[in-house]
């Protein structure tokens, strides 16, 4: 397998971040406009949490730079000790598409526990990536 086809999940996490921004912004500046508030008056993060009603957008784009981080590392670091394998692209795969199933749970309705799932999911999807990584680099 091409080590360069860790890329395309890896690309696919990158315009997730890219979608929920621009989804943040267009609820942020709806919100400034239709509440009339003025950019300065959520000039700072407290001022932010007390002005603005929908925060949904923001709170998962900060989500994104979480766990997410650790996926990045683990994409850059199997290509760079040339361990990418189908199994790792495909599990990946996985989990960007449980990332993206976060971000629209998290954007849209919000229900906890549908979201804590997949978060959950994906986190340990994650961690078993890097234990499999571990494993292959220790003892092969």
């Amino acid at each position: 397998m091409p080590q360069t086809m860790i890329f395309p999940p890896l690309l696919a996490m990158i315009a997730l971040v890219a979608a929920v921004w621009v989804r943040l912004y267009i609820d942020r500046l709806s919100e400034l406009r239709s509440r009339q508030i003025s950019p300065q008056d959520i000039s700072t993060s407290r001022q932010m949490a007390e002005r603005m009603k929908n925060t949904n957008a923001a709170d998962n784009f900060k989500n994104l730079f979480e766990m997410p981080v650790l996926f990045y590392a683990f994409c850059l670091t199997i290509f760079v000790t040339q361990s990418v394998t189908a199994m790792f692209v495909g599990l990946s795969w996985l989990y960007v598409l449980l990332r993206v199933a976060h971000s629209v749970i998290h954007c849209t309705y919000n229900k906890v526990l549908h979201r804590f799932t997949v978060y959950a999911a994906s986190s340990l999807l994650l961690f078993g990536l890097w234990f499999l990584f571990g494993v292959r680099i220790l003892f092969t």
